[in-house]
């Protein structure tokens, strides 16, 4: 491993490691355009020049790799006058457009301009003008105008997708990023190209003049997607309440895990989150009463479930819990389960569609906690609870989410057992045809609202946090849970997620040794994945 000095600061790093990334091991930043660390390297934008000891001129810190006994100096007179020089340079044809660019405030631009330009413009002529606000594809919108060609885009979609819809066209100051005749930027990852971009040529459609975004607060979790369990930050409007049509979620954005999904984020999953700030959202739990739904209070509600599970025999009840349940929803449910000796449990309800999945990070399983359902013993079948159903062997039938019409389950048979089961319960967080066919609703939290943790499919538990406050009534399932549990003679010993982890850590061996802390950002594998 070669050593070097950066700044005065001795350092060691792997073979191959470049001066940007050495630099920063000790906390030294370089500033670059058209590096990216998931990307090859262009050397496009000269701005990383550092001074190397021994070398006759400035040297582009992404393209050298260290060695052993190099001496760098990344502020020297001669490297600060080259930078600003660059900056002059990109931002010659500039448009002076940042008030209504959407990448102001987050933009790199601006941020090396403060830091590293401040120099007094000697451009007097008419700048040069391109296309402006023109659609890539469905969620990718182009401002040629303030494109600086860094190139990250188009090699995104020659090295990371494989489908080379962009290119780089013309000569000169008239070069200008593009697509290729007859294509559209539309492949399954395509919004990764504005997370790359480090200027505003590249925007978001869906994003696009909704809210600024020094008025988002942010908060890390896990896209609930699917299985992989890719980390994301969640950024939410709770400063303009009336801006971005009153939505609090204003958009997912990939963050970094390298175990996971480094620094993607497939579409699907980015824009996922409508049905957080969905009209059809519930609110408060309801009772229906020949074919009317009324308004009720919690208590009614719990005191309804409760006494039903208390009279029925654990025979007559049912329950088809949830993969996009957290862990610790699905550990309170099987307490619950125990407790009354419900003997028909299910946690899969087949889908209509296949998912689909790639080689990449889809997968076509789109719960994100099948395996921490399965560990639990809650990822059986619906099929099953749903014919005891049809057969009159149910009096109570209690439902997590699940709309059972629109699954691969037989209409027949999901009519047939939800007109007999004289008591059908649905816990969720939107509305559906079962909800609607439900005696009593109880509204669940989205996952943006409470903390949790998912087990991805490779045995990967990880946390969420709450971003936003949970709507109207609604709660956290095994906050549900608990307080029907108290009615049936066992005590509330847990008051938040991270209680009932301690318990499940406690008392099943996959997840022996785990806690919030351990997991941390990152998340931890299970006991048993660690073991194979």
């Amino acid at each position: 491993m070669p050593k070097l000095t950066v700044n005065g600061k001795g350092v060691e790093v792997p073979a191959g490691t470049n001066l940007i990334e050495a630099a920063r091991t000790v906390g030294v930043e370089v500033p670059h355009y058209c590096y990216h660390p998931g990307l090859s390297i262009a050397g496009q934008c000269r701005l990383c020049m550092v001074d190397i000891e021994k070398t006759p001129r400035p040297s582009i810190a992404c393209n050298t790799v260290a060695a052993d006994g190099m001496v760098v100096q990344t502020e020297t007179e001669r490297v600060r006058e080259t930078r600003k020089s660059m900056m002059e340079f990109h931002l010659i044809n500039h448009p002076l457009d940042c008030p209504v660019c959407d990448q102001a405030g987050e933009c790199w631009l601006q941020i090396y301009y403060m830091k590293h330009g401040l120099y007094d413009p000697r451009m007097k002529d008419e700048k040069v003008h391109k296309p402006k606000a023109v659609p890539l594809g469905p969620h990718v919108i182009l401002d040629a105008e303030r494109c600086i060609l860094c190139s990250r885009c188009v090699r995104f979609c020659d090295e990371i997708t494989h489908t080379g819809e962009l290119g780089i066209f013309e000569r000169g100051d008239h070069s200008e990023i593009g697509l290729f005749p007859g294509r559209e930027l539309d492949n399954k990852y395509s919004a990764n190209v504005v997370d790359i971009c480090p200027v505003g040529a590249l925007t978001d459609r869906d994003f696009r003049f909704q809210v600024r975004v020094w008025y988002l607060d942010t908060a890390k979790s896990i896209c609930p997607g699917c299985a992989r369990g890719c980390n994301i930050e969640v950024h939410v409007n709770r400063r303009r309440p009336h801006h971005a049509e009153g939505r609090r979620v204003a958009r997912l954005k990939p963050r970094f895990n390298a175990e996971v999904n480094k620094w993607w984020l497939c579409d699907a999953g980015r824009y996922g989150f409508g049905f957080v700030d969905a009209a059809e959202r519930l609110l408060m739990p309801a009772r229906r009463q020949g074919g009317t739904s009324t308004e009720a209070t919690w208590d009614e509600a719990i005191a309804a479930v409760a006494g039903a599970l208390r009279r029925l025999t654990p025979d007559q009840m049912g329950i088809i819990a949830s993969p996009k349940m957290s862990n610790e929803d699905l550990f309170a449910l099987r307490r619950l389960i125990d407790l009354c000796g419900v003997r028909h449990v299910a946690g899969q309800v087949p889908p209509r569609v296949p998912g689909d999945e790639d080689d990449f990070l889809i997968r076509a399983d789109k719960n994100p906690n099948s395996r921490g359902a399965e560990l639990l013993g809650l990822g059986g079948d619906a099929r099953t609870v749903i014919e005891a159903a049809g057969r009159r062997r149910l009096k109570l039938l209690w439902i997590f989410g699940h709309d059972l019409l629109a699954s691969a389950l037989p209409e027949p048979d999901v009519l047939e057992a939800l007109r007999v089961v004289d008591t059908v319960v649905f816990t969720g967080s939107n509305a559906n045809w079962t909800s609607a066919h439900s005696h009593w609703v109880l509204p669940a939290a989205a996952w943006v609202e409470r903390e949790g943790t998912y087990t991805s499919f490779e045995g990967r538990v990880q946390r969420f946090r709450q971003a936003i406050e949970p709507l109207g009534q609604s709660l956290a399932e095994w906050e549900i849970v608990t307080r029907i549990l108290a009615p049936l003679g066992e005590a509330p010993s847990a008051t938040r997620a991270e209680h009932w982890f301690r318990q499940l850590a406690a008392s099943v061996p996959a997840f022996a040794g785990l806690s919030y802390q351990l997991i941390g950002d990152s998340g931890r594998p299970l006991a048993e994945a660690a073991r194979t």
